[in-house]
């Protein structure tokens, strides 16, 4: 048994486990008003955004979870399926293992034949150097690439790495590679002080990912032995509203710097929330897994399908015809959450 494609399957299944408990990604402090006016009709309410410099047709879309192994290359292809069938954009999970090993390339490469015009994302971590950068883009045919932040998952994960010399890389593959470079956190958010480290350097895209959803350091956790002696990796970050509230609060610095909203997204009130705290487009991951599991492929198109009725119906209910207008809208923030942004 391939050790690798062995610890894929464990991931899904521990995502799956912890998905249940319902962590808090911050957003039940974040109240939105409806416009008792809102002088618009639900057909006006265009969904269309952009991820990575790309349209899309609904602001969010599937984000990475899996692939390397039999059982998760059948996840993938429901997962190719459905984005197909509802026009969503699609990440894939980590091709590490695909480059280090040929013969899982070709679950990650089956991708594109299933989804052949759809917008889909490559996901290495940010250590690797071009040429796996490269060979990660073309397995797919990728529209952008997603390049994940995961200290604490590596230093939690009984065989992860110890070495996170990671900014001159990022900016060389930023440089070198020929399709938009997306910086991705996995679960603990990212600060205000690294977006502005990105932005310095002249970064476009990042996908916050806040605590709230699937923490990989959380599932790594589940896997060592004695899983107390580093529990408290799991409760380390920002959640997904403090991430997007930091973000927005240093605004001026971010030269522009556009946002992906990630962690803990389980309804289209999730959604708008996000997009009216300033995100572009909102990533999905645990949710989607645990629709796909429990109901099939045809169940998470249909989840899908809602979602988008749902957003519609927020944004009419708002009224705002547009994502970029959400960002004008007001929220309610409560104490908690309000004073924990001051420290950021």
């Amino acid at each position: 048994m391939n050790l690798h494609s062995h610890r894929k399957d464990e991931h899904v299944m521990i995502a799956e486990k912890l998905y249940r408990k319902k962590s808090s990604n911050g957003l039940e402090g974040v109240r939105l008003i409806p416009a008792n006016l809102p002088e618009i009709s639900l057909d006006e309410v265009s969904l269309s955004t952009t991820l990575a410099g790309k349209k899309i047709e609904a602001p969010f879309f599937i984000n990475a979870i899996t692939g390397g192994s039999e059982t998760t290359d059948r996840l993938n292809e429901k997962l190719a399926m459905a984005a197909a069938a509802t026009g969503l954009a699609m990440a894939v999970g980590s091709q590490s293992i695909a480059l280090k090993d040929p013969a899982f390339a070709r679950g990650f490469e089956r991708l594109r034949s299933i989804n052949q015009d759809g917008i889909m994302l490559a996901n290495l971590g940010a250590g690797h150097p071009l040429k796996n950068a490269e060979q990660a883009v073309r397995m797919i045919s990728a529209d952008a690439l997603e390049l994940h932040l995961n200290a604490a998952q590596e230093l939690v994960m009984p065989e992860g790495d110890s070495s996170f010399y990671w900014l001159d890389n990022l900016v060389e593959l930023k440089k070198c590679l020929n399709v938009p470079v997306l910086i991705k956190e996995v679960g603990s958010g990212m600060t205000p002080q690294t977006l502005k480290i990105l932005a310095e350097n002249n970064f476009s895209y990042v996908d916050l990912a806040g605590s709230g959803g699937t923490n990989f350091a959380a599932i790594e956790n589940e896997r060592r032995k004695g899983k107390e002696t580093l529990s408290f990796m799991q409760e380390l970050g920002l959640t997904t509203a403090e991430t997007l509230l930091g973000a927005r609060k240093h605004e001026r610095e971010l030269h522009g710097l556009a946002l992906t909203a990630s962690g803990g997204i389980r309804n289209a009130e999730d959604i708008v929330k996000c997009l009216v705290l300033g995100a572009e487009n909102v990533g999905i991951s645990g949710m989607f897994l645990h629709v796909l599991i429990k109901d099939g492929t045809d169940g998470l198109i249909e989840r899908i399908e809602e979602l988008k009725l749902g957003v519609r119906t927020l944004m009419a209910l708002l009224g705002c015809r547009t994502v970029s207008e959400l960002k004008k809208t007001q929220v309610i923030l409560s104490g908690e959450l309000k004073n924990t942004v001051e420290q950021l």
